[in-house]
């Protein structure tokens, strides 16, 4: 199957650039796959395709603010240097991505902030891949906090980024349930949820699960290969706790469905569920490519924001909706003017 399947053309216009007004306030396709149609409806309607004993399956990661800019220690003036955080391999140890015009070598420093903290480049890997160590007097996690920013998609393009929407980005390119700080980047689709909106679900017999699944690389790297399936994905981490196991054995039982909230979260499931020993309660690293013909055994039902042509997370969709259906969904979703990708509004796949 070639890459080039799964392509469309996109206005650019229609890349969301804020998210919207109010959290829950996106519109929302629905996708009835049996019937091959859909609908145009809000969010806020979501509970009325959702039936007691089904349960949402959401991604509690926590994104960290990953994106550091700071300056060479060696010259006087400070060649700039950003960082995109990637993964914590041990004590203030990373892996991480660099940008700069001239790149510094092992044993150099890199300065951020008012000296509030230092990386050493500790060595270069592939594909702008390198291992750092950072230090600071006072507690990393402290001081990431404030010389960190929210590392945004590149496609969300401002001319002038203020304090003001830097403090916003970071309250809503974050979902109401994250807990588990790790991610690179949101778990789009639950940025929709508010703590009441679930609350309202659960009085109407909808329940929701946590997962964990750090969003990394693996979910945004492009795929620079002719075919499918020779892409191979980058190894993200994920954590399912007994709890969460136990829910979704529950709903099965009671003839409800499992639904993820986004892509990672189905990641999630299909991974526990592909290991030898099957589904249950668990954590590890995933390097799991759903493309078509994959065969789902955790998912019943998604919701979804609209994904990059060509991307893995369309393929994912269209294992699971069929690849027509799905570009012809995305074609209506274009004619109506929908917004698309991490800001944009959702689809619910039936």
């Amino acid at each position: 199957m070639k890459v080039a399947d799964f392509d469309y053309d996109l206005p650019p216009e229609l890349i969301a650039q804020e998210p919207p007004r109010f959290r829950d306030g996106a519109r929302m396709m629905v996708l009835h796959r049996q019937e091959r149609r859909f609908e145009h409806r809000n969010f806020t309607d979501l509970a009325e395709y959702l039936r007691p004993n089904d349960l949402l399956v959401l991604n509690d990661t926590r994104v960290i603010p990953a994106r550091l800019v700071g300056r060479k220690a060696k010259e006087g003036t400070g060649g700039k240097v950003e960082f995109l955080l990637l993964e914590e391999t041990a004590p203030l140890h990373w892996d991480a991505l660099m940008r700069c015009r001239r790149r510094p070598q092992p044993g150099e420093q890199v300065i951020f902030g008012d000296d509030l903290a230092r990386a050493t480049l500790l060595e270069e890997g592939e594909q702008g891949r390198v291992r750092i160590r950072v230090e600071s007097e006072l507690p990393w996690p402290l001081v990431l906090e404030r010389i960190g920013q929210t590392p945004l998609p590149p496609y969300i393009r401002r001319k002038e980024v203020v304090p003001e929407q830097q403090v916003a980005d970071r309250q809503r390119y974050q979902t109401v349930f994250a807990r588990e700080p790790g991610a690179v980047a949101a778990p789009t689709a639950g940025l929709h949820f508010t703590s009441e909106r679930l609350a309202e679900l659960a009085a109407g017999g909808v329940r929701h699960a946590l997962v964990t699944l750090h969003v990394g690389m693996g979910t945004f790297r492009p795929v620079t290969v002719e075919e499918v399936e020779a892409h191979r994905m980058d190894e993200e981490r994920w954590q399912i706790a007994p709890a969460t196991a136990q829910m979704i054995g529950q709903a099965r039982q009671a003839g409800g469905r499992v639904i993820p909230v986004g892509t990672t979260s189905v990641r999630t499931l299909e991974s526990a569920a592909a290991r030898p020993e099957g589904f249950g309660p668990g954590r590890g690293r995933t390097d799991l490519f759903i493309h078509p013909p994959f065969e789902f055994n955790m998912t019943d039902a998604l919701l979804t924001n609209f994904h990059l042509p060509k991307s893995t997370l369309i393929m994912m969709i269209s294992a699971l909706a069929g690849r027509e259906l799905v570009l012809e969904a995305y074609r209506e979703a274009i004619r109506e003017r929908y917004r698309f990708y991490s800001y944009g509004d959702c689809m619910l796949i039936l």
